[in-house]
């Protein structure tokens, strides 16, 4: 029977098969995601939403009668990557070290692990999302990670929302097992990644919840995904993306660079407290391999138009 593609189901809750490898490679190679609850540090998270939204708050994006941590967007603001005044708040989000720790939870290096059977390599470009309400045009579209890290194909994407984050705030929905499908062909789209899939053929569910502070999905570099829309009257979705794969494994450089690669490293971290987080993966003899432009030439595309409006 055909699948009705707007058809959802909730999340498959992995907590019981935390401690069993066996049984987190035959989920994650069956479904392409694994999706936790209230592993991670709780205090970790809302020190990296209070630190975005004061520089948000400094930026004129919150709401002034308003506590920042509540992240209410003031009254027609909308802004997105890459547009200017955008990236002037993201290289501030960029130099803020706990953004960056937070990386580096033991509960996902430990799930990574047993799923690579190697020592995890922890991809320093991590990536920011602020995300406005209301604003369709500009909701991340469905894709693979793949095509923008390379490297090598079990590569997994944490996704960790920096607070509640119900469906109508824009969680992530996730289209299970479509990683089995290979590299899909891609499109021109609005969104961050600028590069769509039409799934509209493909005969699989999406899956998607509520998230609550501590969880997080993790998921194969080709699983393909998409943000669901801030429907949200005027709360700012606030989440990180975080990379993870085994040292053995190729890696490309632009993987160790930051993201958007605006700042050099030297720059991010001038004013971090301890060093403990930084240029760790020099430590890892890694095989280092090239990115290839190839999957990803609309962005520049993208860039120029959204940039220009």
């Amino acid at each position: 029977m055909k699948i009705t593609r707007h058809k959802t189901i909730p999340f498959q809750i992995a907590n019981p098969i935390i401690n069993d490898g066996a049984a987190l490679n035959k989920r994650m190679n069956s479904d392409g995601y694994l999706f936790f609850q209230g592993l991670l540090d709780q205090d970790s998270i809302l020190e990296v939403r209070r630190s975005i939204t004061r520089l948000c708050a400094e930026a004129g994006w919150i709401s002034p009668d308003s506590d920042p941590m509540e992240a209410t967007a003031a009254p027609d603001v909308k802004w997105v990557e890459p547009q200017p005044e955008f990236m002037a708040v993201y290289n501030k989000v960029m130099r803020l070290e706990c953004f960056h720790v937070l990386a580096h939870q033991p509960a996902i290096s430990k799930v990574v692990e047993q799923i690579t059977q190697d020592q995890v390599l922890v991809h320093p470009r991590n990536i920011a999302r602020i995300i406005f309400p209301n604003n369709e045009k500009y909701t991340t579209p469905a894709h693979q990670d793949y095509i923008h890290i390379q490297g090598t194909e079990q590569t997994y994407t944490a996704w960790i929302p920096l607070g509640e984050c119900p469906q109508s705030l824009g969680s992530l929905a996730i289209l299970a097992g479509s990683h089995r499908l290979g590299l899909l062909p891609t499109h021109f789209a609005y969104g961050a990644g600028a590069c769509g899939i039409d799934t509209d053929a493909l005969d699989l569910l999406w899956v998607c919840g509520d998230f609550h502070l501590g969880d997080f999905v993790l998921f194969h570099s080709l699983t393909v995904h998409k943000g669901l829309l801030n429907r949200s009257p005027n709360q700012i979705r606030l989440s990180v993306d975080y990379r993870y794969q085994g040292i053995g494994q190729p890696v490309t450089k632009d993987s160790l660079l930051p993201h958007f690669a605006q700042l050099t490293w030297e720059e991010i971290y001038r004013e971090w407290r301890n060093t403990k987080h930084q240029y760790y993966w020099t430590k890892f003899p890694l095989h280092l391999v090239e990115f290839s432009p190839k999957f990803v030439q609309e962005h520049d595309v993208q860039e120029s138009r959204i940039t220009s409006e």
